[in-house]
């Protein structure tokens, strides 16, 4: 499996399994003099941890970061910086009854056609436990970001689980850190915990779809055609395990509107610089930011792991029913939240070195000028 890096000149590539002994990430590209520590890493991946209330995995992983390499008195030097997280509640056992068998909506049987091998425990490198890497090299990246782009802030949100959405007039992103469902919106979280709790008592799940937004974006990131700043984000939040769409701005929405509903009116500000109307956009126009909010929404299906009785196939091709007992989260889509803003953190940093790279401007300036009438 040589797919498993992802970026251009910002570049990660994680390793490990979710019952190995530790999993982790190589990240190259980091631009030297950035401060950063483990324990400044270590905030957003106790943010994903698994274990922290009833209404996730209750394995319970300390997630601690050590960083092995790239790293001297406190600053990056421009070396590959090499990030590692220990497993260390494992439980292999909850996977021997199911070894010879596939689990329905799982990696396993595609694992197995394609490789002729898999790693039965817990997935493997198909866990959302690989998540965990992710994190840790987004806490890198913005710690980057907030050198080259100290006005930028990335946050997500929970706003749809299962049927349930929350309503957008009622969304506070201080609300997020008050509730465990990354939920801005009070009354949908109250409604998703008795929800969630139902599920979770009959052993089913339920899928959920997270927002990630970026204020205070430079514009002219990104590029025409195929180096497009959405096409990297689809690519980056596709890539999260159990994820199955993505959209940016009004996304799919926008297929109901008419042109000039869906057009972002475009005006000049008092500042001297462009503003719109709205943003059905989603902060990107041709591939390249507009300084307007980023965006972009991913769906996650719910954890094929459940207790619920179901109906598959061995390895030796025989049917048969399997139930899948152990520790999963009843909705897999919570702890994506962190993992989005990090891949969407990933991905500003990478664009913001190719912009340098290509025009040699710094975050928020462009080499054209809209000319004055």
């Amino acid at each position: 499996m040589p797919f498993n890096s992802f970026g251009r000149l910002f570049r990660f590539t994680t390793w490990g399994e979710s019952h190995g002994p530790a999993l982790g990430a190589t990240v190259d590209g980091v631009p030297p003099g950035v401060p950063i520590s483990e324990e400044a890493i270590q905030v957003f991946l106790d943010q994903r941890r698994p274990g922290q209330n009833r209404f996730t995995t209750q394995r319970r992983e300390p997630d601690q970061v050590r960083i092995l390499s790239g790293v001297y008195e406190g600053v990056t030097t421009g070396t590959p910086v090499q990030l590692m997280i220990e497993n260390t509640d494992q439980r292999s056992k909850d996977y021997s009854d199911i070894a010879e068998k596939f689990r329905p909506g799982h990696a396993d049987i595609a694992y197995w056609r394609k490789y002729g091998v898999r790693d039965p425990r817990g997935g493997g490198r198909a866990s959302a436990r690989e998540t965990a890497a992710r994190v840790a090299a987004g806490g890198l990246a913005r710690a980057a970001l907030d050198v080259l782009a100290p006005g930028l802030k990335i946050r997500g949100a929970l706003v749809k689980m299962g049927v349930h959405a929350i309503d957008p007039a009622r969304w506070d992103w201080a609300e997020t850190s008050r509730n465990p469902f990354w939920s801005p919106d009070a009354q949908a979280a109250e409604t998703w915990a008795a929800y969630l709790d139902g599920l979770r008592k009959s052993g089913e799940s339920v899928g959920a779809v997270v927002e990630v937004q970026a204020t205070g974006m430079p514009e002219g990131l990104g590029a025409p055609v195929y180096a497009k700043l959405d096409t990297d984000i689809a690519a980056a939040m596709m890539s999260i395990n159990a994820v199955k769409g993505v959209e940016i701005g009004a996304g799919m929405g926008a297929a109901e509107l008419t042109g000039s509903a869906n057009a972002d009116e475009i005006f000049m500000g008092n500042d001297g610089k462009p503003r719109f109307s709205s943003n059905h956009a989603g902060g990107i126009l041709g591939g390249i930011s507009t300084g307007q909010d980023l965006v972009a929404r991913f769906a996650v299906k719910p954890t094929s792991s459940i207790l619920a009785t179901r109906k598959t196939i061995t390895k030796a091709g025989e049917e048969t029913e399997i139930v899948t007992k152990g520790r999963h989260d009843p909705c897999v889509g919570i702890r994506a939240v962190p993992v989005g803003e990090a891949m969407m953190a990933c991905v500003i940093l990478d664009h913001i070195l190719l912009n340098r790279a290509q025009t040699g401007a710094a975050p928020g300036e462009t080499l054209g000028r809209i000319a004055s009438t």
